[in-house]
């Protein structure tokens, strides 16, 4: 059953004169207890969706169209409720771990302090009970000694403790919603594993539902149900995650898979997506991807292609993928 559903949200940024679209006109579907992972590299509007449903854009950008309808008995749209509204579900109903911890966490309060307030703020019980749902919340996360490191600060943790802390406070008021915005970054190999190790037993025993950002296709191969493939704030390709690396069908798709280690000869050269992401003022005047795409036609320079389904709950946009024309890469 859809928990959240994402219809035509189009966010864009103004500056110098000019209207940037960082979110353009994109749509997905958040089941209950599902994860759905947001892929793309860096540019790709990923964090400006999940900004935009939180209502966290604030000026210069603004959130233009579109609704998120929150709900799976009578759906609210998150994008029209007033501010005080929208508080109630953000960090309590919603709740959000960020890209970087130290940036996040307040350098000067405790970290059990700052877990707690989420309670505190969403009057989830009294001081007893908050201090002992905090304690309880940090040994969860994996801190052990956590009546010893309540008064930390969060200086005194290490980068995989400062997101275990983050993740202790999106989970304290016990969302239905988790949306883990690149929660690996800048973590080693073997940090990162714990982390998603965690987030997956912590979703299982408290059944939420997740949206995952990331551009790590290995961290998406073994968490998410659902994929989105993000470029240029345009949704480029969507379906089941099984789907989307059994049979990937847009060409950045394609190229995102090929940058995949162990994907086919490990003696093979490590493949590349040629170039860079454009700025949202230099965006193509057709398909987003036809200025990197190696089997781009005349058409696809001028044209903007829409998201068809071209096979059930399997949705492209691609006019060669459309019309059937044999992805060939040019000389």
């Amino acid at each position: 059953m859809a928990l959240l559903t994402v219809n035509n949200i189009k966010t864009y940024f103004y500056l110098d004169g000019e209207e940037l679209p960082a979110v353009d006109d994109v749509s997905f579907t958040l089941e209950e207890n599902k994860t759905l992972a947001m892929i793309g590299e860096s540019g790709s509007g990923k964090s400006v969706l999940v900004l935009s449903i939180m209502g966290l854009v604030d000026k210069p950008g603004k959130v233009l169209q579109g609704e998120a309808l929150y709900g799976d008995s009578v759906p609210r749209d998150l994008l029209k409720l007033k501010e005080r509204d929208m508080q109630k579900i953000r960090g309590n109903e919603i709740a959000m771990i960020y890209q970087d911890p130290m940036s996040t966490l307040n350098p000067l309060i405790p970290v059990g302090k700052q877990i707690e307030e989420a309670l505190l703020i969403h009057k989830k019980g009294n001081k007893k009970e908050n201090r002992k749902k905090t304690l309880q919340l940090m040994e969860d996360v994996g801190i052990s000694d956590a009546q010893e490191r309540f008064m930390d600060l969060p200086s005194k943790f290490s980068g995989g403790m400062r997101q275990r802390i983050m993740i202790a406070m999106a989970i304290a008021c016990n969302p239905k919603i988790l949306i883990a915005d690149e929660p690996t970054t800048a973590l080693d190999v073997t940090i990162q594993a714990e982390i998603l190790d965690l987030l997956k037993k912590l979703q299982k025993e408290q059944k939420m539902a997740m949206i995952l950002n990331t551009h790590d296709l290995g961290v998406v191969k073994d968490m998410a149900h659902d994929v989105c493939v993000m470029y240029c704030g345009k949704v480029m390709e969507k379906a089941a995650s099984t789907e989307i690396f059994m049979n990937p069908m847009n060409p950045y798709t394609i190229g995102l898979m090929e940058c995949m280690p162990g994907q086919g000869n490990p003696k093979e050269k490590l493949q590349a997506i040629e170039g860079y992401v454009p700025h949202p003022s230099d965006f193509p005047k057709g398909c987003r991807f036809s200025s990197r795409c190696p089997y781009a036609i005349d058409k696809c320079h001028s044209q903007l292609p829409e998201l068809v389904e071209v096979s059930p709950n399997h949705f492209v946009r691609c006019f060669l993928v459309q019309e059937g024309i044999p992805l060939i890469k040019k000389a």
